[in-house]
């Protein structure tokens, strides 16, 4: 593990440990991904969609699913949808539903951005170690999903 500097041995905020973590994370895997066209968050996105595909979400349930606040989420549909990627559909029971669907385009876009985000998750773990990567991931979804952090917000 590498030295760190003293000053952030001292700071003792898991949020800016978090961020500069995300950050350096999310470099490694838009750069990997360059060749798609498509952002790491982007590509988040697509994958959940295409593992809902039988049951497309709605903008809520996709928002939740990703941890993410709706007006960020809607800033992040927006290219997918221009490109033709996603497309919002109504529910045929209630008109004022709408769900979030991958389209076959996007489908394809997804597979081919699934190759290069594998060649930036090997990278990681070769740097990382797979071990501790999985237990990293396993840690960082039990914070996303923790229901009483959610509940600290309030």
């Amino acid at each position: 593990m590498p030295k760190l500097p003293t000053a952030l041995m001292e700071l003792p905020c898991t949020a800016t440990a978090a961020r500069k973590a995300t950050r350096r994370l999310t470099q490694l895997y838009d750069d990997a991904l360059g060749p798609s066209g498509l952002r790491s968050t982007q590509v988040a996105i697509l994958a959940e969609l295409d593992l809902r595909a039988g049951d497309p979400p709605t903008m809520r349930e996709l928002a939740e699913s990703l941890v993410m606040d709706r007006s960020s989420l809607g800033h992040t549909l927006r290219p997918l949808e221009r490109d033709g990627l996603i497309a919002f559909e109504q529910s045929a029971e209630d008109r004022r539903r709408q769900y979030v669907a991958l389209t076959r385009a996007g489908k394809a876009k997804f597979r081919a951005a699934s190759r290069l985000w594998e060649v930036a998750q090997k990278r990681f773990e070769d740097v990382f170690g797979e071990p501790e990567a999985a237990k990293l991931r396993a840690t960082l979804l039990s914070i996303a999903h923790d229901d009483r952090l959610a509940r600290l917000k309030d």
